[in-house]
């Protein structure tokens, strides 16, 4: 554990010490304060629902950026190998720069949770659906994370593995699009796929474990196949 603990501790000071995080998060904070001000000052709507389907959005246009060097930036200048060779697991090393990925996903949730407690000021809303938006974009972000982190893993260019990332969430965002076309049951089999199916119940306040499931199924398996790629020469 105390290795573990030493990884992520440099892992998050990496993520960090960069300057593009900051303004990542400035201008996802940004985005929301205006979308969320024109709510709720214009529109009079004391819901945070248009809110969470413009940060899953963005998720989708922000998390390749955040993954993207995770092991890319290793294996580009050499420090793989040195970081393999230590008395440390791939396991730990994968589960490390996971976490330092999510913990930054989880400032920007907790930054946007300001908005909650301006709502609560100025209306009184319902927040059965607060609570399992906030979940849905947790367990989003962890699948993201996971895929970005796989992709990352498999290349030593950091805009290859972002693209990369980038390329499979828009297809797994507008997939179901393609699923109406496909006869039964490829149709239901391919929609499935669809983040947006399963993040939709979430943000309109519906919990469904097959939705958690696809989602925590999604992160194990980027974790997974980032812990076999991470030991290819």
């Amino acid at each position: 554990m105390r290795g573990f603990r030493l990884l992520l501790l440099k892992e998050e000071r990496a993520l960090f010490s960069s300057e593009i995080v900051y303004v990542l998060a400035a201008m996802f904070l940004l985005v929301m304060g205006y979308t969320f001000s024109v709510a709720l000052f214009l529109n009079k709507t004391a819901s945070l629902v248009h809110l969470f389907f413009q940060m899953y959005v963005l998720f989708l246009l922000t998390v390749p950026i955040i993954t993207m060097r995770l092991v890319a930036e290793e294996r580009r200048l050499g420090t793989i190998e040195l970081l393999l060779t230590s008395p440390v697991s791939e396991v730990q090393i994968v589960l490390a720069k996971f976490c330092a990925a999510m913990t930054l996903i989880l400032v920007m949730l907790g930054l946007s949770g300001s908005y909650a407690v301006v709502l609560a000021i100025f209306g009184e809303p319902d927040w059965g659906p607060i609570y399992s938006g906030y979940l849905g974009l947790f367990l989003l972000g962890a699948a993201l994370s996971a895929i970005g982190l796989l992709a990352s893993s498999l290349t030593s260019n950091q805009i290859v593995a972002a693209l990369a990332s980038l390329g499979v969430f828009l297809l797994l965002w507008s997939i179901d699009d393609f699923g109406f076309l496909l006869p039964d049951p490829y149709d239901a089999l391919v929609t499935n796929l669809s983040l947006a199916a399963h993040f939709v119940p979430f943000a309109t306040g519906s919990l469904y474990l097959s939705d958690a499931g696809y989602f925590m199924s999604a992160t194990l398996l980027g974790v997974f196949l980032s812990v076999r790629a991470l030991g290819r020469r």
